[in-house]
């Protein structure tokens, strides 16, 4: 295989359940450009690997031992990320959850997207399923997070070029890692959303991800600018 165009990187950890669905929508994607396919295993207890090589993924090993002197501090989902993101060869990098989906388009669009806008990372619209809950956190992702000065880009779909991604430092190993990664990225690089619905994910991640408890404080942020645009 030539040098891919994109990398997808999936973190997973005991995501037996889901991780089909995912890997199967990133092997159908319409293109005819290379890509790569990069599942990051959180030391799963499940049959996560198994199911990766499955579908043709590499696997990089994310040990969830502890990593702070004993203190019990366990790696998460933004080292995972960033671990992918040190395998990955694609000039640009797709990061997905192992419970999102993305449409056969995705690659594509995002790619088109991105270039013709000359962002450096871009997201897109996306569905949540779960309940009301989830659907009001669609809301916000869909309509709130494009239009502040520095969009916040999910984490389970986030699109975005390598020199970009590295120079900026990648995703921090936080709580919030894909608000703290969008809003230092977006100090130095264009970022954007493509105004299509390209990702279905599920909504349980939510609560944990950080993205709802740091909405206000960046509502707040640029709430003269949205109000003016109204």
């Amino acid at each position: 295989m030539t040098d891919p165009t994109v990398s997808f990187v999936v973190p997973a950890k005991d995501e037996q359940a889901s991780l089909p669905a995912t890997l199967a929508s990133v092997r159908d994607q319409r293109t005819d450009r290379e890509y790569e396919t990069i599942v990051v295993d959180g030391d799963s207890d499940d049959a996560t690997p198994a199911v990766a090589r499955r579908y043709d993924a590499a696997v990089v090993h994310q040990p969830q031992a502890a990593a702070d002197g004993g203190t019990g501090f366990a790696p998460g989902i933004g080292d995972a990320r960033h671990r992918g993101a040190e395998r990955a060869d694609g000039d640009w990098i797709a990061f997905v959850d192992a419970d999102t989906v993305v449409r056969p388009e995705y690659l594509d669009s995002m790619l088109g997207f991105a270039r013709r806008e000359g962002l450096a990372a871009a997201s897109s619209r996306c569905r949540l399923v779960g309940p009301a809950r989830a659907k009001a956190m669609e809301a916000t992702i869909n309509h709130a997070f494009p239009r502040l000065d520095r969009p916040v880009l999910p984490g389970f779909n986030c699109f975005v070029r390598r020199d970009a991604y590295f120079e900026t430092g990648g995703f921090p190993d936080v709580p919030n890692e894909d608000t703290a990664f969008s809003r230092e990225l977006g100090r130095e690089w264009p970022t954007g959303y493509h105004p299509d619905v390209l990702v279905a994910t599920s909504g349980r991640r939510i609560a944990r991800s950080g993205l709802t408890g740091t909405l206000y404080h960046y509502l707040k942020l640029d709430w003269r600018r949205l109000r003016a645009e109204y």
